[in-house]
């Protein structure tokens, strides 16, 4: 089976344990996650992610404005000449 088909097939309460363990650097028994581990379901979150979650919940989402430039109004407009 390809990666990208078992991600597919993952179901929200196996999204929601892998990401639980990767917050929490260890599996729901208490066992601690090895480097490979964190890898490999870090990889699988972000896929499910990006097959079942509209993008303002993916993990690291951002908006594409920053809230400083959303306070800015044309009283703080300055024009720099160029000569």
């Amino acid at each position: 089976m390809e990666y990208n088909q078992l991600v597919a097939q993952l179901t929200p309460e196996i999204y929601q344990r892998l990401k639980q363990a990767l917050e929490l650097g260890k599996w729901p028994d208490g066992r601690v996650l090895t480097e490979a581990q964190k890898q490999s379901c870090m990889e699988a979150v972000l896929r499910y992610q990006a097959m079942h979650l509209p993008p303002e919940e993916h993990s690291g989402y951002m908006q594409d404005t920053c809230k400083s430039s959303q306070d800015k109004t044309d009283d703080h407009e300055q024009v720099i000449k160029l000569h």
